[in-house]
């Protein structure tokens, strides 16, 4: 299939062709029509309207519907595959079979010129193997910005809109899921909206090597290197890919110094930070470091905050209390990715079970991700996190001293040691100057009953739990 992908005329799709009455976009939006109509606006909004059109294999008459996320994709497939399938087949026969999958593990859409009828349509020999496919979502007003990676979006912003830009290249580093790739993607839609006539190549710094040894086997490196060093905006994602490839290096750095000494920009993302990158020739580090480094750290408690408020903002009829919201922000740090992922989740089990949005509904349907993103606080940890807040030795936490400077600060670390550690009531005790554990007890309910009645205690907790937790 993947030979015929880019090919969207079925000229070569037999008989049937003739008998096609319409683009297979005209027919999508007589299916899309149709389920808004049968499902209702409310699930049709929330679940199908993402929906876009992928690629069309004529032979096997193989249509790819791409939604945004794998979740996404794999509940349309549960809950629609079948009905998609048959309305495909009733008003587009020549559409045998559809296949749907997620935006960020398969191929992008791509642009739909697709029938016999229209003259235009081009073969994959036409198409420029760069030629950008920028995906709407990642723009920059929705990439939401704190400390972590305000850094990097200010210089991204700066690269895609400034006339003229005092560094060059932009690297920008960071984990997985940080939006590395949305800071990419909003660079060349910016860019390219304020110079509508640019040439822009985005590519991963993988593809970059696969395509340049199909240059190097087809006889066809000088098409390769015009390509690339012709691009006015040069895109280059994971450029960690290419370590200990000594020939794609040998490419890569030249392409490099061809775009950056013609004036040209230059922009590559890498999991690490020039220094960490093994591997990688030293020129060629030396050269990313001439420009702007910047990394996105990971995201800190009010920046996944934000985002979570700015992406329940765009799911449609969804009521999440602020104690869940919170709850979230605390407990999912790893990715900004497995955070979305997280939100899609709960949105279709509360649409399909009917059930209000609490914690403990969320606890029940993220049991999984919750448990990967525990991070293992010590007892040790909260005594020296609490001891530093209110300013009195740590080792006081084990004293016996009973004055109240003392005792409750004391009593604050043992009802965090019982609320973000495993550890059990007599274990708890133990830590704590050898305590028994209905000294830990009285402590727990103590604080309980006082973070009711004390803004100011019940504003210490929450500081000294996100700070344990983040």
């Amino acid at each position: 299939m993947q030979g015929n992908r880019e090919n969207l005329c079925l000229s070569d799709a037999g008989t049937e062709a003739a008998h096609v009455p319409a683009p297979l976009e005209a027919a999508w939006e007589t299916i899309r029509a149709g389920l808004r109509r049968d499902c209702g606006a409310r699930t049709f909004d929330g679940w199908l309207k993402p929906a876009e059109l992928g690629g069309f294999d004529g032979e096997s008459g193989e249509l790819e519907i791409v939604m945004p996320s794998q979740f996404m994709a794999d509940w349309v497939q549960s809950h629609f595959g079948e009905r998609l399938a048959l309305a495909w087949r009733t008003v587009l026969p020549i559409v045998r079979g559809v296949k749907i999958m997620a935006a960020l593990d398969g191929p992008k859409p791509s642009p739909l010129l697709v029938l016999e009828e229209i003259p235009a349509a081009r073969t994959p020999q036409e198409r420029d193997p760069s030629a950008p496919n920028f995906d709407q979502r990642y723009r920059f007003e929705t990439f939401v910005v704190g400390k972590a990676n305000e850094v990097a979006c200010t210089a991204a912003r700066t690269l895609a809109t400034a006339d003229s830009v005092a560094f060059n290249p932009l690297f920008i580093h960071g984990g997985t899921g940080r939006g590395k790739t949305h800071l990419l993607h909003a660079i060349g839609q910016s860019f390219l909206e304020r110079r509508p006539g640019a040439r822009v190549v985005s590519m991963s710094a993988e593809k970059f090597m696969v395509e340049f040894i199909r240059a190097l086997r087809e006889n066809d490196t000088i098409g390769f290197k015009g390509r690339l060093r012709s691009a006015d905006l040069l895109l280059i994602d994971d450029v960690q890919f290419i370590a200990g490839k000594d020939s794609t290096q040998e490419e890569f750095f030249h392409t490099m110094n061809e775009i950056i000494t013609a004036g040209r920009r230059l922009v590559i993302t890498s999991d690490r930070a020039p220094q960490d990158l093994d591997g990688i020739a030293p020129r060629i580090l030396s050269r990313l470091s001439w420009g702007l480094v910047a990394d996105i750290n990971p995201a800190d408690y009010e920046l996944r905050l934000n985002i979570i408020d700015a992406k329940l903002a765009a799911l449609p009829g969804v009521e999440m209390p602020r104690a869940v919201v919170e709850f979230l922000a605390r407990r999912i740090s790893s990715s900004i990715r497995e955070l979305e992922g997280a939100l899609n989740r709960i949105a279709a089990y509360a649409m399909m079970t009917g059930r209000a949005i609490d914690v403990a509904f969320v606890e029940e349907v993220l049991a999984n991700v919750l448990r990967a993103n525990q991070r293992r606080i010590s007892i040790d940890e909260i005594q020296t996190q609490v001891a530093e807040h209110y300013r009195i030795r740590k080792a006081e936490m084990t004293s016996a001293r009973r004055a109240r400077e003392v005792a409750r600060p004391r009593q604050v670390a043992m009802y965090l040691s019982k609320q973000l550690t495993p550890k059990s009531l007599p274990d708890i005790g133990r830590r704590f100057g050898g305590r028994d554990h209905t000294t830990v007890i009285h402590a727990v309910k103590q604080i309980e009953r006082l973070r009711a009645a004390d803004s100011e205690l019940d504003a210490d907790i929450r500081l000294l739990t996100r700070q344990l937790e983040g």
